[in-house]
């Protein structure tokens, strides 16, 4: 497949969780709270932020993408999600540059309806899940 773009957007996704899961264990206090941990993540979330759209092409399209066909058909809709995504994302730098627990866990949670968000509406569920 040409430039392995599904293979390129699926890395950063990755990225995305394991820098979010930690993030979400302080705001759920499963983890003790880390000002500067959490800064550190929310900083680095707000780095990889951007990344996994440009890989969503035409050409991009192929098995075994979970993205549903709305990607390519709605892309205007696609685009507000990432932009809802990205606003939220820099919500939580902004909370993180305030410090404390009570600015970072709404935004954290923020950050995980976007997420949600846009999987309910442009991502298929896992092969038998």
């Amino acid at each position: 497949h040409p430039q392995q773009w599904l293979s390129k957007r699926k890395a950063v996704f990755k990225q995305f969780t394991a820098t979010l899961e930690p993030l979400g264990l302080m705001a759920r206090q499963r983890a003790p709270w880390d000002d500067a941990a959490f800064r550190t993540g929310a900083l680095e979330l707000q780095r990889l932020s951007t990344q996994p759209w440009p890989y969503f092409t035409a050409d991009g399209n192929y098995p075994p993408t979970r993205a549903r066909p709305a990607v390519w058909e709605r892309p205007a809709e696609f685009k507000q999600a990432q932009d809802d995504y990205l606003a939220a994302v820099a919500a939580l730098v902004a909370a993180a540059g305030r410090g404390g627990a009570e600015a970072g866990r709404p935004a954290v949670e923020q950050v995980e309806k976007a997420c949600k968000a846009c999987h309910d509406r442009f991502r298929n569920a896992a092969p038998g899940g």
